[in-house]
């Protein structure tokens, strides 16, 4: 129970990025471009899927799901984040922040599961195409997907149900530009021992599964390649995994930085920075990655652009 002269925080004050209120504005005003190019690259890969009937096919199904996933985990912080540089109240009520804080470990998940299935459909593609077409039917890809949605959401709520039941008192006052789990936890005058707990076990399994898939995967990947014959062929996939891969360590090199490293090398300051890389540098970069370097995407993606027409075919010959 709380002491008789403890008081029973029922909202929080995010401060935002950290330093003085000018530079919050021009680094909001940074990455709230940044979200825009995120929003419209992503959509812009999703209605190109949609449309085109070549792109129907598993490899662009997590890619639409991916782009859905990146906008949406997007969205849960960044519009806040330059609203709180803007406005004068920077309070949320304790309800919120727990939504947020559900949406967002629900979307953080499913971007990790997603790379890890993708890097398993493109070993599957590459290291065994005859098998391909029955190890990745649509019907066993949608219902993967859907499992993927439930897990994560299931996780998300854990830690939300876990947060929801320990007692805030005195400070109210949120190092952070959103609610996430470890500036909250350290606010908490409750024991905090099972939060912690979970998110090393449950979480930290939800994040290795996926991680070690995609290594495995392009290991795999990579070592095929090298049996090609063409240099130039060998050239090309090492240039298409490395920035894959480059995405992969920039996402979970800063997430495990913040959710598993030591509590000596927790900042406000390092936490914030690790957050925005994975919040809104690696959504933006997903579209250019998965998408630019793809020849038929950049064709659907032309045909999108300049009309249906373009997306049909080549109108034909006048006589």
């Amino acid at each position: 129970m709380l002491g008789g002269n403890a008081t029973v925080v029922r909202e929080f004050v995010l401060l935002g990025l950290a330093g003085p209120q000018g530079q919050q504005r021009r680094l909001s005003a940074l990455f709230l471009c940044m979200y825009l190019l995120t929003v419209a690259g992503n959509t812009l890969i999703m209605l190109a899927i949609g449309v085109d009937a070549r792109l129907h096919s598993p490899m662009y199904f997590f890619l639409s799901n991916l782009a859905m996933v990146d906008v949406c985990f997007s969205s849960t912080t960044v519009p806040q984040m330059a609203a709180l540089a803007l406005s004068h109240t920077r309070t949320i009520p304790f309800a919120r922040c727990l939504a947020q804080l559900f949406f967002f470990i629900t979307f953080v998940n499913m971007d990790s599961l997603l790379l890890g299935v993708m890097a398993y459909d493109r070993y599957v593609a590459i290291c065994q195409p005859l098998r391909y077409a029955a190890l990745m039917r649509p019907q066993l890809c949608a219902g993967l997907v859907a499992g993927l949605w439930v897990l994560a959401g299931l996780h998300a709520l854990l830690h939300t149900a876990l947060m929801a039941r320990l007692s805030f008192c005195a400070s109210n006052v949120v190092h952070h530009f959103f609610c996430d789990l470890h500036p909250l936890l350290q606010l908490s005058c409750s024991d905090v021992s099972t939060n912690v707990l979970v998110i090393f076990t449950v979480g930290g399994l939800l994040a290795l599964t996926p991680f070690v898939l995609i290594l495995v995967s392009y290991g795999a990947i990579a070592a095929a390649v090298l049996r090609l014959a063409s240099a130039q062929g060998r050239g090309k996939a090492f240039s298409t995994c490395g920035a894959h891969l480059a995405v992969v360590a920039l996402f979970y090199g800063t997430a495990i930085a913040v959710y598993f490293g030591p509590s000596s090398s927790h900042s406000p300051q390092r936490d914030t920075l690790s957050a925005v890389m994975y919040t809104v540098v690696t959504p933006m970069l997903n579209p250019f990655i998965y998408s630019l370097r793809n020849r038929d995407m950049k064709g659907a993606l032309r045909g999108l652009l300049c009309g249906a027409r373009a997306v049909g075919g080549p109108r034909p010959q006048e006589r």
